[in-house]
């Protein structure tokens, strides 16, 4: 099985690389930062004993490097799994925060998941079958205040993956939406989780894994998955 992960050189996709790596799949990696996407390909070669590893460094809001990465993925064939999880959180309220914040938020959270997957779709259509996984947020479900731009961009992705649903359906491609809340990774600096506050990266990647392995009758639609206490 061949599984596409965007933003798989740390935190949730590293998480879900190695857990399909470890399960014997064909793994390609994105990630705009060379240094850390070299690090993570290693790290999944050495846990799982698994060297059909690949990486590709680009920046998916730029629709000419999705060109370039969907060109690379195909030279290995229709994806099997295609994980569209690269993302960034500026907190702002839509009323006062800088200039641009929407356009960027709405870039790498909603227009790199949209790019790629219209690119890699025909692909899949043709053999009539595959399964998309957007990572979306709690942040797609519900406004909070100081969600700002990233609340909305999530939103777009949320709708996005429900159309998909619907138009693909009849096709043989599954669509799972991933609603995560708070999940221990980077960008929590040197927050303290020893209590367990907050998930851990491996709570997204068990799930979809499992959501992976179903049927070709059976799709879990969403995932919504909180830490035990709640929100933050």
């Amino acid at each position: 099985m061949l599984v596409v992960i965007t933003g798989g050189s740390r935190g949730i996709g590293k998480s879900i690389a190695l857990k399909f790596a470890k399960a014997g799949h064909k793994v390609i990696l994105s990630s705009k930062s060379a240094d850390h996407l070299s690090e993570a390909k290693s790290f999944i070669i050495a846990e799982s004993h698994n060297n059909n590893i690949h990486s590709f460094c680009c920046d998916l809001t730029d629709k000419k490097e999705v060109e370039r990465f969907t060109a690379f993925c195909l030279t290995h064939g229709a994806p099997d799994v295609l994980i569209n999880n690269v993302g960034n959180y500026l907190p702002g309220n839509c009323m006062d925060e800088p200039e641009g914040t929407m356009e960027a938020m709405l870039a790498v959270n909603f227009y790199s998941a949209y790019y790629l997957t219209r690119a890699l779709l025909p692909s899949m259509v043709s053999r009539k079958s595959g399964h998309i996984f957007n990572l979306c947020s709690i942040a797609s479900l519900k406004a909070y205040k100081g969600g700002g731009s990233y609340s909305v961009s999530k939103f777009a992705l949320n709708g996005f993956s429900q159309n998909l649903r619907q138009e693909l359906m009849p096709l043989g491609i599954k669509v799972t939406a991933v609603f995560p809340g708070a999940v221990y990774t980077d960008t929590w600096g040197d927050f303290d989780n020893s209590s367990h506050r907050i998930m851990e990266a491996e709570d997204i990647s068990n799930m979809v894994f499992a959501a992976s392995q179903l049927s070709s009758s059976a799709v879990v639609e969403e995932i919504t998955i909180r830490p035990q206490l709640g929100d933050l």
